[in-house]
């Protein structure tokens, strides 16, 4: 199949450069191909939401009826020890004045529904599983993959093969820790002049509280308790319409105990006595969770190479003082647009187009991650060091100091077991607090069982021989799905890692956090994953 221009992934910035092509030249041919099973399946954020992008795409948008329902309204930050919650000030760049609480897969399929009535071509369902190269080394574009693949290898009697998708210019748009924008990193070398990417771990849950507890527009961020004072993270609780409340746990995938579960961190804090309130008498209705690329401006990669670009949160645009990317990846994504628009009018082949990166650096977008850039590596000195360097910036240098800070590999951060204290957690008591199992059976995720693990280890020993042997096989606590599992005979002896590739919700963490990097994340048959109703 043949287009103008192919698009990988369907989330907020894939769709807004489908649109931002077809709003500039109608008769293109462009394509989305997303990997959940619909629109918005695998599309999970806290979130709230700034209307900057989406005003320059669509300014009618109140008039489209864009699922925006809830203003922000009252803003709360606080620090948390074991048993007292303290008010600090809101950070100004936390202030929400004029943004809205969302559920960012609706709002995904309202864009979807957009990009449909300008003529863009949708294909849910499908997994971009191969990039396909011209002779001269430019993409040609991607393949998918193919569906009815045995655990042995072998077709089935289901067999469809994949088809292969070309164009003259491929959008890539996966989203965090994106497989095949992995594979363009080391082929065009696109990481050479820029820091290591560093990434957190995002874990959410969708509630129905009783309507007396309810406060549409309410914005609360937390620090500090259960997590120690070296390790970075924090939690968000939005108050959305019809008596919903969003809460998440956000784990820096820095941290070094490889004791420390992010899963677990998530349900301890909601037994806190200024949180569990909030929860007693509601009902969970959906789980789920997602890495995010929190490194900033100094770990932007290079965005474009011949016929292609990188767009939205797999090249890590988000502003992690803000706690927002959706606006940005948005930006990069209509940047992108303009440029490779350009382009195909100008030179009609697989070229590089140089003008996305250089109109980028002329745009809000990158003043806005400049002047925040140092604030997430700060707290590489813990949180107070963090906080008080933050405040310098904020309030005293205003964003224009004269240094750029360094990240570090998140994987190169994990100490052995031996030197780190064992942390207990407590029981899930099934009020507020759960096990895992539970967890991923209300994110309705789903894989054919019939196909090979797209869980790939480069070395099979290295599960046993390394991570069990000098970090206590962290992958059963980073990943937080129960994927990973080391299972033994009755007599404890054999220790072997089990892979429960089943449960997968997609979030990329032991492709990143697994401290040799043996663990390589490929996508499954498409359709795959979780199916998030409107997280």
């Amino acid at each position: 199949m043949e287009f103008d221009v192919v698009v990988v992934g369907g989330g907020p910035s894939g769709l807004s450069a489908a649109i931002r092509l077809k709003q500039i030249n109608a008769d293109l041919n462009v394509c989305v191909l997303e990997k959940g099973s619909e629109i918005g399946a695998h599309i999970l954020s806290g979130a709230v939401i700034e209307t900057r992008s989406l005003a320059e795409l669509f300014p009618d948008w109140k008039e489209r009826d864009a699922p925006l329902l809830t203003p922000a309204a009252d803003d709360r930050f606080m620090f948390l020890t074991e048993s007292r919650a303290i008010r600090l000030m809101t950070p100004p760049q936390m202030n929400n004045h004029g943004n809205y609480i969302v559920s960012l897969g609706n709002f995904t399929r309202w864009l979807g529904a957009q990009a449909e009535a300008l003529g863009v071509e949708i294909f849910a369902g499908f997994a971009a599983a191969e990039v396909l190269y011209h002779e001269d080394g430019s993409v040609k574009g991607v393949a998918t993959g193919d569906m009815g693949i045995g655990k042995d290898g072998q077709p089935t009697h289901n067999h469809t093969p994949g088809v292969e998708l070309w164009a003259r210019q491929t959008i890539f748009a996966e989203g965090c820790r994106g497989s095949l924008t992995k594979t363009l990193f080391d082929r065009f070398d696109l990481r050479k002049d820029c820091e290591d990417q560093t990434f957190g771990l995002g874990i959410k849950e969708l509630w129905e509280i009783d309507p007396a507890k309810h406060k549409a527009g309410t914005i609360i961020h937390t620090v500090g308790w259960p997590l120690d004072t070296q390790t970075y993270g924090g939690s968000f609780l939005y108050h959305l319409e019809n008596n919903q409340v969003a809460v998440g746990f956000v784990v820096g995938l820095d941290y070094a105990n490889p004791h420390l579960s992010p899963f677990d961190e998530f349900q301890r804090f909601k037994t806190h006595p200024a949180i569990r309130p909030i929860f007693e008498g509601g009902r969970r209705v959906s789980y789920g969770a997602r890495a995010l690329s929190e490194g900033g401006f100094q770990s932007v990669p290079k965005l474009s190479f011949p016929g292609g670009v990188l767009v939205g949160d797999t090249a890590g645009f988000l502003n992690v003082p803000k706690i927002k990317g959706t606006h940005t990846a948005m930006k990069s994504a209509m940047v992108a647009a303009e440029a490779v628009a350009e382009a195909l009018a100008h030179e009609g082949g697989s070229n590089e187009v140089a003008a996305y990166p250089e109109h980028l650096k002329k745009s809000w977008l990158w003043q806005e991650l400049h002047e925040v850039r140092n604030i997430r590596p700060s707290f590489h000195w813990g949180l107070w060091g963090g906080i008080a360097y933050s405040a310098l910036e904020t309030y005293v240098f205003k964003g224009k100091m004269p240094w750029t800070l360094h990240h570090r590999p998140d994987h190169l951060a994990l100490k052995k077991a031996s030197e780190c204290p064992k942390i207990a957690y407590p029981k899930p008591d099934g009020v507020v607090s759960f096990d895992k199992l539970s967890s991923v059976f209300i994110s309705s995720t789903n894989h054919e069982e019939n196909q090979p693990a797209h869980l790939k280890l480069r070395d099979p020993a290295v599960p046993v021989a390394i991570n069990l042997e000098h970090y206590d096989a962290p992958e059963q606590r980073y990943c937080p799905a129960g994927v990973y599992e080391i299972v033994r005979n009755d007599d404890g002896s054999n220790p072997r890692l089990q892979i429960n590739a089943q449960n997968c919700l997609h979030c990329k963490t032991c492709d990143i956090k697994d401290p040799t990097q043996n663990i390589n994340w490929v996508v499954p048959e498409g359709g795959g994953g979780p199916n998030y109703p409107n997280m």
